[in-house]
């Protein structure tokens, strides 16, 4: 998460750390994945292996599905128009077969209105659904960062829970709207007020611990989904 965008000093230049990300697939492999989003899918925080995205794939694979992340230029404190401007062409170049979408939390940060963000939000799974059918996308709304120790610490006189439930309202109804699965971690990142080893220790991001409980709670419908020819 963070308060103001990134600025990068040329557009090329971006890209190819993107394209950076496209990992190499095992010939073997069916099931190409690519994660979309921002601190939380690229898990800020953690390690990069410890990030859910990482830990479903091992979960789908121990299930014997040959799944492999082939990309996940999810970067740390991006928006809907971040990720429709970088991270969709490492997503087509990455020809995916599955994906998962993470994001908007920084478009509330970043005080989006309601309407720019479902605006934002409808066109950035539209540009996922130009590649891919809908029963083949997942989209994982956003956790509450204030049952995190420093969420109020980091949006002083704004109502957190409020402001994420309004957005992940608008995610619902775009989701339904689109025929596309959705996947609730905003009630299970309540845990993280009561927990403290689920919360890293920059205070607000999700630890390993965390990161492997979202993935948990993805884990089923991942699998559902994929199961399905």
């Amino acid at each position: 998460m963070n308060k103001k965008p990134f600025k990068w000093v040329g557009s090329s230049f971006l890209l190819i750390i993107l394209l950076f990300f496209i990992f190499p697939v095992a010939a073997n492999a069916e099931i190409r994945y690519v994660a979309l989003g921002d601190s939380y899918s690229i898990g800020t925080g953690v390690s990069s292996q410890e990030a859910w995205p990482n830990v479903l794939v091992g979960l789908l694979q121990a299930d014997g599905l040959k799944i492999e992340l082939v990309a996940n230029p999810s970067r740390n404190g991006w928006t809907t128009q971040n990720a429709q401007e970088w991270e969709i062409a490492v997503y087509r170049e990455a020809k995916p077969t599955f994906a998962t979408l993470m994001i908007g939390v920084n478009d509330w940060l970043q005080y989006s209105t309601a309407e720019r963000f479902r605006a934002n939000f409808t066109d950035l799974l539209d540009d996922m659904l130009s590649e891919l059918p809908a029963k083949k996308i997942l989209v994982v709304n956003i956790p509450d960062f204030s049952a995190t120790p420093k969420g109020a610490v980091f949006t002083p006189g704004r109502n957190i829970a409020k402001g994420i439930t309004k957005f992940n309202k608008i995610i619902a109804k775009v989701c339904r709207q689109k025929g596309i699965a959705l996947v609730d971690v905003y009630s299970v990142s309540q845990q993280m007020r009561f927990d403290s080893s689920l919360v890293a220790g920059d205070g607000m991001h999700p630890s390993a611990e965390g990161q492997r409980l979202f993935a948990q709670t993805i884990y089923p419908f991942a699998k559902k989904i994929l199961e399905i020819p």
